[in-house]
Formats: C-alpha cells, structure tokens, sequence
C-alpha cells in the first residue's frame, strides 16, 4: 500500500510540477521578515520548464491537445489521487500535517528594514530601510562557518553578524533589544485568521498537527506570545534538531514525533526549494502555500475536513 501510494504522487507531483514550473520561473525566495530573500533557483526553473515543455510537445501534438487540456486532466488526475487516499485512511487523505512558521503560519507586522532603521535609530544608524535591506541580502548569502546550519541554539552569534553586517552598528545592547523585539506578539501576527478553529477542526478529526521551521530556539515563545502553542502536537525547530530544511531530517523528525509515516503526511509551506523539495525528498506530500492552497480552511478541506 506504501508503494502504491508513493508512485501515485511521484507519477502526479513530477505532472503537476512540470506544469507549474513557468509561472514559478520568475526566481526562488526565502522569506526573511517580511521580504522574500532572492535565491539561485531561477535558472534552475527556467531550464527544467523549457525541458518539460519540449520532452511534453511530442505528447500533445500526437494527442491533439492544448495546454488547458493538459492541465485539466493533471487537475483530473489530483482529483482521483486524493479520492484514493481518502478510501484508505477513512475519508482523510493524510493523518498529518506539518506546516511552515514565518510565511506561512506566521509572518512579521512590519518589514524587517523599517524595525532593524526605527530601533537603530538611538544607536547611531544612518542607513535607509533600502540600504539595511541589501546589505542584510548580502549578509545572508554568506557562508556562515564551516556548517550549512545558521540557527543553533539561539543563533546569537549569527544575528550579531547580520544585525551589525546590515547595519553597519554592533552595539550589544542594540542587537539585544532587536533581538528581544522578535520574540514578542508586536513582532508577529497570525496569517490566516481562521488558523485556531482550522487546527482545532483537524486535530478533533484525527488529524495530528506539527510546526516545521527553519528558527532558532525562539519560535516556542513567539507561539506562547501569540496563544498558538497550544495548536499543536509537536513543533518541531531546526535549531533544536540540528538540521535545516530542505534537509529530509526535519521532516523525518516532525513525522516520528507524530507517530506517522512520511507517505501519511502533508507539509504546506511557502518556499518551494526548503518546503516542497524538502518534504517531498523525505516522503511526504507537500503543498505550496499561496500557490496549491490559499488559506488554512483549504488545507483542511483537501485533506478532508470542514473547519
């Protein structure tokens, strides 16, 4: 039944993905506060799309169909893959969720920029919000010692680098008040504000619900400020687990602490190299936030619950 189930979403994803590939090409992003960090990615998309299309051209041609005929029976094809799994887990089609944190649970009240210019203000920072921003871009790309892990424990020492590398200011106090700032409600808010009945809804159904994010040892108590802790059955935090997603490990972790196989998980989250890729190379479906779904309530009714 395992195997069945993933060749049936390798078959689809690999469809679904070829189709999606353009309207994606546009570049790869993290989002870091509320800006998307711009990655290497766009090329990658941009030659995997000319691929598919002309491996796919041959096929339509001799079929005689267009590409919203294509699509529409990939759409046909999803529609079939979901009904399958409901008729094995009991009218659900997975018995996990795992979501991403910043960009997809919860997101920054203001751009980064604007908080690192305001705060910074009494230290002694000159630098514009557009300056602060490129240079926290550039900070960002560097290589950060000799491991790919920048969140250890509280990250401290890498926030120092970037909140002085951005800045331009290493004032103690300075990267400790900024510091403190991001673990306060004032800092962030909820994305979906139907989130708590949507988890409530799931995990009353059977469903069982988990945080995965690349954070540092502060998202537990940015989920105590905001009440939302108590979602959850796990959460599960890169800094802790000492590994970063795209890395398969955070999943596996999240889906051990579920007591759930990857096959029997979806992850949503909405960075399609550390999310996508890296949910979907552990073995879990995986579901593009903005793009497959648009809000929590159809993560659930996909999954097979009325929130």
């Amino acid at each position: 039944m395992a195997m069945r189930t993933k060749i049936a979403r390798s078959l689809l994803g690999t469809a679904l993905f070829s189709t999606k590939t353009q309207r994606f090409a546009s570049g790869s992003g993290t989002r870091y506060g509320s800006e998307v960090h711009a990655g290497s990615l766009g090329s990658f998309w941009s030659s995997f799309s000319t691929s598919a299309a002309a491996a796919a051209e041959p096929e339509e041609a001799r079929l005689g169909t267009t590409s919203s005929g294509v699509e529409t029976g990939l759409f046909g094809m999803l529609k079939e893959y979901e009904d399958y799994r409901r008729a094995l887990y009991g009218g659900l089609t997975h018995k996990a969720l795992l979501v991403d944190a910043a960009g997809t649970l919860v997101a920054p009240s203001q751009p980064m920029a604007q908080i690192y210019r305001q705060i910074g203000e009494k230290y002694g920072v000159k630098y514009s919000e557009a300056e602060i921003l490129n240079r926290y871009r550039w900070a960002y790309e560097q290589p950060w010692g000799r491991s790919r892990l920048r969140y250890v424990n509280d990250a401290r020492p890498f926030w120092e680098f970037i909140v002085s590398s951005s800045t331009g200011c290493s004032d103690s106090q300075y990267v400790e008040e900024l510091y403190h700032y991001y673990m306060t409600e004032m800092a962030w808010h909820l994305c979906d504000p139907d989130a708590e009945k949507v988890f409530q809804a799931l995990r009353k159904a059977g469903v069982k619900v988990a945080v995965v994010s690349n954070f540092d040892t502060r998202l537990r108590p940015v989920l105590r400020a905001l009440n939302c802790d108590h979602w959850f059955d796990a959460v599960v935090v890169s800094a802790e687990v000492e590994a970063e997603k795209p890395n398969p490990t955070i999943f596996l972790k999240a889906c051990d602490l579920l007591g759930v196989n990857p096959e029997d998980a979806v992850h949503v989250g909405d960075d399609r190299r550390n999310d996508i890729c890296g949910a979907r190379d552990a073995g879990c479906d995986a579901w593009l936030w903005g793009s497959d779904v648009q809000s929590l309530k159809e993560v659930a009714q996909r999954i097979g619950v009325q929130a």
